[in-house]
C-alpha cells in the first residue's frame, strides 16, 4: 500500500515547470514568444519546450483567424451591400509566418525520445492540417504584396518559408495538389532573391527545391548553374566549379549542364576532357544540337571541313537559329579559304551564303548573330568585288 502511494504521490508532484506554466497563461502571441526566447534553457525536456512552441501556433493561429474571420464576413457583407470592416493583411501574414515557424520548432522538440525513450508526437497532425493550407497560402499572397510595393526583401522573406515549409516533416502527408501550379516558380523567385542578397548557400538550396517542379526544373536548374559561377575568383575555385558541374552532370543529363562543364574543362586546359563530353552526348544522340554546334566551333581553326560538318547538321537541325545559321556559313568560308580547287572554293561560298542568308532573314538587324563582315565576304569571294550583289551584301553588313 506504501508504495503504491508513494507513486501516487510522485505523479501527483509532476507537471509543468514554472517557466512553461508562464508561457502557457500568455494571452498573446508577442508576450508568449518573448517569455519563449527569455526561458527556453528553463524548461525541463522537449516536451515541455514542443508544447510551448505550440503555444505560440496557438496565439498566432488565433491572430491570423481573427483577420481570417473579417475577410469571410466582409465577403458577405458586400454581397449584401453593407459596409466592410478593415482586415489587417500585415497582421494576418505575420501570423501566417509567425505560427509555421513556431510549428517548425515545436515539431523538431516533438520528435525526440521522451522519458521513455520512444517518439510519440502529440502536435504534428493538428499543425499539419491547420496550417498546410490557409497560413501556406497567406505567404503567397504576402510575398505577391511586397513584390508588387518593391520590397523584395519582404518577398523574400515569405516565399522562402512557403518554399521551405514543403520540406517540413510534419507537412510531409499533406496534398499538394493545390500549390501545383505555382510552387515551383515562388521557390525560384526566391532563390533568385536570395542570390541578389548574395546568400549563395540559401540561393543553391531554394534552386533545388524549385526544381522538384517539372514545369520549373530547367529554369531552375540554369538558375544553379549561374549562382555555382557567379563566384569564381580563382583557378581553385573554377575546379571547384568544374567538380560540380560533373556531379551535376551525372545527376541531369541537360544540354546546359553539359556546354556550362565542357566551356569550363576547355578553360581548365582539360581539352581532351571537353571533347569526350561532346563525343558521348553525340555517341548517345548524333542530332544533339548544341553539342554539335561545339564541336563544329571548336574545330573550326584546326579541322573546316570537319567542322562544317558538324555545324551544317545543327543549322538542318535547328533552321530557327541565326547564330548556328552563321557558324555554318562561317566553317564553309574557311573550308573554303584553304581550298585550291578553284570550283571546290566556288561551291563552298555559294553554301556558305545560303547559311549566311538565312541569319539574315532571322536577325537581320544582327541583335544576336554577327553575320555582316562574313556574309559579305563570302559573296565578294563567289560573286567579285563590283557585282551587284557584292555591293547590296557590303551595305547590308554595316
Amino acid at each position: 500500500m506504501m508504495a503504491v502511494m508513494l507513486v501516487a504521490s510522485a505523479t501527483a508532484f509532476a507537471g509543468d515547470s514554472d517557466a512553461l506554466k508562464a508561457i502557457l497563461k500568455a494571452k498573446i502571441y508577442a508576450e508568449a514568444e518573448a517569455l519563449v526566447q527569455s526561458s527556453l534553457d528553463q524548461l525541463a525536456t522537449p516536451a515541455e519546450k514542443a508544447k510551448a512552441y505550440n503555444k505560440l501556433v496557438d496565439l498566432a493561429m488565433d491572430q491570423f483567424n481573427a483577420q481570417s474571420t473579417i475577410q469571410t464576413e466582409n465577403q458577405v457583407a458586400e454581397q449584401m451591400g453593407k459596409e466592410a470592416k478593415p482586415v489587417d493583411e500585415k497582421l494576418m501574414s505575420e501570423m501566417a509566418y509567425n505560427a509555421i515557424k513556431a510549428a517548425q520548432e515545436c515539431d523538431k522538440y516533438d520528435q525526440m525520445p521522451n522519458e521513455k525513450g520512444k517518439v510519440a508526437p502529440k502536435f504534428a497532425k493538428e499543425n499539419a492540417q491547420r496550417l498546410w493550407f490557409s497560413a501556406r497560402n497567406q505567404l503567397v499572397n504576402a510575398g505577391q504584396t511586397a513584390l508588387s510595393a518593391q520590397d523584395q526583401a519582404t518577398a523574400r522573406k515569405y516565399w522562402q518559408l512557403f518554399a521551405e515549409s514543403n520540406e517540413f516533416p510534419f507537412f510531409k502527408d499533406c496534398d499538394r495538389e493545390a500549390q501545383k501550379a505555382y510552387f515551383g516558380q515562388v521557390a525560384r523567385y526566391a532563390a533568385i532573391f536570395a542570390y541578389q542578397d548574395k546568400d549563395m548557400k540559401k540561393a543553391l538550396e531554394l534552386a533545388d527545391i524549385a526544381m522538384q517542379d517539372p514545369e520549373e526544373k530547367d529554369n531552375a536548374l540554369n538558375l544553379k548553374l549561374e549562382i555555382l559561377g557567379g563566384e569564381l575568383k580563382n583557378h581553385e575555385d573554377s575546379v571547384n566549379y568544374c567538380n560540380q558541374l560533373k556531379d551535376l552532370y551525372a545527376e541531369h543529363q541537360t544540354d546546359g549542364v553539359m556546354e556550362k562543364l565542357y566551356n569550363t574543362l576547355l578553360g581548365l586546359g582539360q581539352e581532351a576532357d571537353a571533347n569526350k563530353i561532346l563525343d558521348d552526348a553525340l555517341a548517345a544522340n548524333p542530332d544533339n544540337v548544341v553539342a554539335l554546334a561545339d564541336k563544329g566551333l571548336g574545330l573550326i581553326n584546326k579541322d573546316a571541313a570537319e567542322a562544317a560538318k558538324y555545324l551544317r547538321r545543327a543549322a538542318e537541325l535547328k533552321g530557327d537559329n541565326a547564330i548556328i545559321q552563321t557558324y555554318a556559313g562561317t566553317a564553309l568560308s574557311v573550308q573554303a579559304q584553304n581550298t585550291e580547287d578553284a570550283a571546290a572554293k566556288k561551291a563552298l561560298y555559294e553554301e556558305a551564303i545560303k547559311f549566311y542568308d538565312k541569319a539574315k532573314e532571322l536577325d537581320p538587324d544582327m541583335l544576336q548573330a554577327k553575320w555582316g563582315y562574313n556574309r559579305y565576304n563570302a559573296y565578294y569571294n563567289y560573286y567579285g568585288p563590283d557585282a551587284p550583289e557584292t555591293q547590296q551584301a557590303e551595305a547590308e553588313s554595316k
